[in-house]
């Protein structure tokens, strides 16, 4: 039976195409800026989104630490939603690289609104940290794939220009987001001061993150990107796999969402969920009844059915569709979270 795979869309591997393109790269060393696929890559990037450069880097948690860094100092503050990547699954990266404190914010669904930051501020006393940066997580991981839209961001930019404040994109399914809304990528961009976009995940490149920001703050952050140990040599090759991901794979993600929502309707279905979130992409977040588990439940999925998914909660499960989880493998899911498997 083949195994179906919906732990992450970030277990995709590369299509024969891609590969093809990888290994006939133009390589350089790129710690001294001469290797010139990743160039282009850092090129097309910061044009997509209207900015002036980006950097290549290994992983979108080293691209929101690299941001963080050179957006505050230690001593300052940075603010995002309680559920945000940056809070809850960069193991507390924020403290250790940049010495800064963390804000949290109780949004909805993993989105903030500029109507609550007003009481993040902090007052200027010596007692207590500086106000210095907001982050946003679009699509929000762990609220279920939900996105913001343009008119939502645009307040909280809006407050964050009044005050003096940064605003940072963890955009590392970005493209996911604006699949649904149909915005322009370089609308997204003149809202903020920096966007992180990962390219291994929706998008189905092995590795590489990428940070995108005016000339000034890329510079700094490539001198972060070196210190964090994040200089790469000949990564052309998976430059190259950026560079085709970006060309071929970001329309494709609305077949992942339409995925979702039929993997969605048939667990409102099943007799054993009890609560599913808004699927909003391509993330899948529900909670299993008791007695079942959310281990027991994944263990019956996997010795039975040969599909693996993640447990975010003692009774909470996440599904994430993705361009390696073809027709025949949705067609297998619905037929498995059928109430007949579950008796």
């Amino acid at each position: 039976m083949t195994l179906i795979n919906l732990i992450s869309d970030t277990v995709t591997k590369p299509s024969a195409e891609m590969l093809a393109v990888m290994c006939s790269a133009e390589v350089g060393d790129d710690v001294f800026g001469e290797d010139p696929t990743v160039n282009k890559l850092e090129r097309k990037a910061a044009s997509m989104f209207g900015m002036e450069a980006a950097l290549f880097c290994p992983s979108g948690t080293m691209t929101n630490q690299i941001a963080i860094k050179c957006h505050t100092q230690p001593g300052d503050e940075i603010i995002c939603d309680e559920l945000s990547h940056v809070y809850r699954a960069e193991a507390g990266g924020f403290a250790f690289h940049s010495g800064v404190s963390i804000q949290l914010v109780p949004g909805k669904l993993g989105k903030i609104e500029a109507t609550q930051l007003p009481q993040t501020l902090k007052a200027d006393f010596d007692w207590l940290p500086k106000s210095r940066l907001v982050v946003l997580e679009n699509t929000c991981n762990m609220a279920g794939g939900g996105f913001y839209t343009y008119p939502e961001i645009t307040p909280i930019k809006d407050f964050c220009r009044q005050h003096k404040l940064g605003l940072h994109l963890d955009g590392a399914r970005i493209f996911n987001a604006l699949e649904e809304t149909k915005e322009n990528p370089q609308e997204i961009g003149n809202l903020f001061d920096s966007i992180s976009v990962c390219l291994s995940k929706g998008l189905g490149a092995p590795v590489g993150s990428l940070l995108i920001g005016n000339q000034q703050f890329i510079r700094q952050a490539r001198r972060y990107r070196k210190l964090f140990g994040g200089g790469m040599r000949q990564a052309g090759f998976l430059a190259a796999a950026g560079i085709f991901a970006l060309e071929n794979n970001i329309e494709r993600l609305k077949i992942d969402h339409q995925n979702a929502q039929q993997i969605a309707a048939r667990l409102e279905k099943l007799d054993i969920v009890e609560h599913i979130r808004p699927v909003a992409t391509n993330i899948i977040i529900f909670d299993v009844k008791q007695p079942w588990t959310a281990n027991s439940f994944l263990q019956k999925l996997s010795d039975q059915h040969h599909l693996k998914a993640a447990a975010f909660g003692p009774q909470t499960v996440r599904f994430v569709t993705h361009l390696d989880f073809d027709a025949d493998m949705l067609s297998q899911t619905l037929d498995i979270l059928s109430n007949k498997n579950w008796k």
